[in-house]
């Protein structure tokens, strides 16, 4: 939940007005104190995953924000990680959130649109946290393409997936209601701000993946439990070049 030290009402309505890039300008100082960020659980959940299919030597964080997710590449890529996002301010607070350290590989930070990489073939890991939902699906094959042509031959693309909520839970209508509450902004409102959660589904990702040139699986992380089906409640998708 948000916390006292978190951003304000007032500021999340006038991030939720801005464009996605200026909104997480606006946002960067305090997204860490958000529920938006992605959980240490999560993280070790999928460092835990990649540890065995590796070691890598360089790791490339995709809209790596405020720089979660390398935690993930410091434990798992011996030489090189970098954190590449299009939003500055996020940049610059994991700049200040993650200093030069005598442990691991010293983090690199690029701003660059995820939909225009500026690599090619430099990287044998890349992940990506709980930024999907900023691409609409027709734009997902363009940037898979783009994480394809900054691995190396052989590298591998992984990212976590959370099993969709039981259709009628709480969650369920949560998720439902944020989705419809933003097509109906982005209708009536300019700039646009993409965020939507319920267009990222794993079969059509998978799909994605293979017609971009993946070849692509997933794995359950166990660490973050089961649904009372007994499905695993996040998976972690594995898609190698």
């Amino acid at each position: 939940m948000f916390t006292a030290k978190g951003p304000t009402l007032r500021e999340l309505a006038v991030q939720a007005l801005s464009s996605t890039e200026h909104g997480y300008d606006l946002l960067a100082p305090s997204f860490d104190r958000t529920p938006f960020r992605t959980s240490d659980r999560l993280l070790d959940a999928v460092t835990d995953a990649l540890r065995p299919l590796g070691p890598f030597r360089a790791g490339l964080d995709v809209c790596c924000g405020t720089g979660a997710g390398l935690r993930v590449l410091r434990e798992v890529c011996r030489e090189q990680v970098t954190g590449v996002d299009f939003s500055a301010g996020m940049l610059a607070r994991a700049r200040a959130a993650h200093p030069r350290t005598t442990a691991g590989p010293v983090p690199r930070w690029v701003r660059a649109d995820a939909r225009a990489l500026p690599f090619r073939e430099g990287f044998d890991l890349a992940v990506s946290f709980g930024a999907f939902g900023h691409f609409l699906p027709r734009e997902r094959p363009a940037l898979f393409r783009q994480v394809h042509t900054a691995l190396r031959p052989g590298g591998l693309f992984a990212f976590p997936v959370p099993a969709p909520p039981p259709v009628g839970s709480p969650a369920y209508w949560a998720m439902w209601g944020f989705d419809s509450a933003m097509r109906v902004r982005n209708l009536l409102w300019r700039p646009r701000f993409i965020m939507y959660y319920r267009t990222f589904r794993l079969p059509d990702v998978l799909d994605d993946l293979a017609r971009t040139g993946f070849t692509a699986g997933t794995t359950a992380l166990p660490a973050l439990g089961t649904r009372p089906d007994g499905a695993p409640r996040c998976r972690l998708v594995v898609a190698r070049r």
